[in-house]
């Protein structure tokens, strides 16, 4: 392990706090995943999924979880962008324990949830969003006109072209999420400051090839650097998929859903 790995404390999780999901879940995209369209006035239609609370109480509040996917699940199928993670979310187990509300937008082919490459060291937060990161946002804004969603408790995650997202959501609008998961993504370290009230947890893998290690490495240097107390998980012999453990860790779902606003920066 690396001084610098050392320094940022690699986090693993034990075998014992690893759910099994593998079972019953490939069959309950159509049943659990409600199939949307988000219309705009330009005559642009954002493809999204939403899953409800289970038990949904019209007079309690729930939180949303806003799932940005990678790069291979883009398209207009409104279907693709449930490959991966999405359903550990669904199982039975999340869902009695932490009921809440996940939309999951799907960017269209040739598009980004940030535009900007992968595979260099850094880069530069364009000064605008792109088109998909900018409609989901809207698209966020009006579900919480629309259902009872608790705004203090409101999270973000992703994984690849997802996990750019993530980063990049949090530093244009850190004042709408509670807390951040982005997985083997990439943001801009100089609006690290911007962010260091946001309770993060970071995840890579250190045999990644597809986006370079140091990208979360660096973000999260930054961020501590910044003032910030964010997470960072690395597993030392894991490629570019570090979000299947991820996303099977019940470590992860009761950090995830016991962050509020009101913690930020008290971590």
């Amino acid at each position: 392990m690396s001084d610098f790995s050392s320094k940022i404390k690699l986090f693993f999780f034990s075998c014992v706090s690893t759910l099994l999901f593998s079972c019953g879940l490939s069959g309950q995209s159509d049943n659990v995943f409600e199939k949307h369209e988000f219309y705009f006035n330009s005559g642009d239609t954002l493809f999204y999924r939403m899953m409800k609370p289970k038990k949904n109480n019209p007079s309690k509040k729930y939180p949303l979880v806003l799932f940005l996917h990678g790069a291979g699940e883009r398209g207009n199928d409104n279907n693709s962008q449930l490959a991966n993670g999405v359903n550990n979310f669904a199982s039975s187990q999340i869902r009695e324990t932490y009921p809440c509300y996940m939309i999951v937008p799907q960017c269209a082919k040739n598009y980004r949830w940030v535009e900007v490459p992968w595979n260099l060291s850094s880069h530069v937060q364009p000064e605008k969003p792109s088109v998909y990161l900018e409609q989901t946002i809207k698209l966020l804004d009006s579900l919480i006109k629309k259902l009872n969603i608790d705004t203090n408790r409101i999270y973000i995650t992703g994984l690849s072209m997802g996990g750019f997202g993530t980063w990049d959501a949090i530093c244009r609008y850190p004042w709408k999420f509670a807390a951040a998961v982005p997985i083997c993504g990439g943001g801009d370290t100089a609006k690290a400051a911007s962010i260091k009230n946001i309770p993060i947890w970071a995840f890579h893998g250190g045999k990644d090839k597809v986006v370079m290690v140091s990208r979360s490495r660096d973000m999260i240097a930054a961020i501590k650097k910044a003032g910030g107390n964010p997470i960072y998980t690395e597993y030392p012999e894991t490629g570019h998929d570090a979000y299947t453990k991820t996303y099977k860790s019940i470590d992860l779902y009761k950090w995830l859903f016991s962050q509020t606003k009101s913690k930020q920066g008290k971590r």
